[in-house]
């Protein structure tokens, strides 16, 4: 043996100990891998789209909404009517909504209102980044109220039931689409409230494109709306929301502001 491993390492026994230490280190790096996998971020398979674990304006406690009404049970009188208006938007729904629909898939702040926005073409930076925020946080709540249902999409549910988008993954209850869309138009209405009625017909709108695209029921339109105005409330209690409100008009266009009296 040489001189260098002699120096730290006289005999074999001590090899042989070094050498069972290095193993126990590395089973440990294993399992803190493992344990990494298991508390990573929630992601589905659909539109390649990841939920984060985001606490911004709400604290962990604040994003728990145990009292968003549960999805109706399978074989209900409500589950049937579920399934009876996909089946209905399957039979006459157009491939231009189809398409409106593909275009919507990320759920982005411009992909819904970038044709109505009330801010500059291209959006600011600065307003960009906080709808960014709105929807990243959203989007874990949404998603950690679909763990608690895990309501199956329609096309899982009814082997007759093909929807036209593109790839598709997650519970289906409550629509995550639904309650972003909604957020969005929350907040446009509360900078421009003599736009409201419009911000909310194309936020509802851009939900009931997931029931025509076959991937989500009416109810579970219904339960991400409800989702979107329990949210917004406790946003709007929040300093940090109410900052981000107050940036956002300052980056209105002049002409979406109202005119001076």
């Amino acid at each position: 043996m040489s001189s260098r491993f002699n120096s730290w390492c006289p005999d074999l026994k001590c090899f042989q100990e070094s050498i069972n230490m290095s193993m126990r280190k590395l089973r440990l790096l294993f399992l803190l891998a493992a344990i990494a996998v298991f508390r990573a971020p929630v992601a589905y398979a659909a539109d390649t789209w990841v939920a984060p674990r985001t606490v911004y304006y709400l604290t962990r406690q604040q994003q728990q909404f145990p009292e968003l009404k549960v999805p109706p049970a399978v074989g209900s009188k409500e589950a049937l009517a579920d399934l009876a208006a996909v089946r209905d938007w399957q039979q006459k729904r157009t491939e231009e909504q189809c398409a409106k629909a593909r275009s919507e898939a990320h759920a982005e702040y411009d992909e819904f209102f970038g044709d109505i926005s009330p801010f500059p073409r291209p959006l600011p930076d600065g307003a960009a980044a906080i709808f960014k925020r709105l929807k990243a946080e959203t989007d874990w709540i949404n998603v950690k109220v679909k763990d608690r249902f895990k309501r199956p999409r329609p096309f899982e549910s009814a082997p007759d039931l093909k929807h036209c988008l593109d790839r598709i993954g997650g519970p289906s209850y409550p629509s995550g689409h639904a309650t972003v869309a909604r957020i969005y138009a929350l907040v446009l209405s509360h900078l421009v409230p003599v736009r409201r009625s419009e911000f909310l017909a194309r936020a509802d709108e851009a939900a009931l494109n997931r029931v025509i695209s076959g991937v989500h029921y009416p109810s579970d339109i219904e339960g991400g709306k409800k989702l979107a105005d329990a949210v917004y409330a406790r946003f709007l209690k929040r300093r940090t929301f109410q900052a981000d409100m107050k940036s956002l008009k300052g980056y209105l266009s002049v002409t979406a502001l109202p005119a001076a009296k």
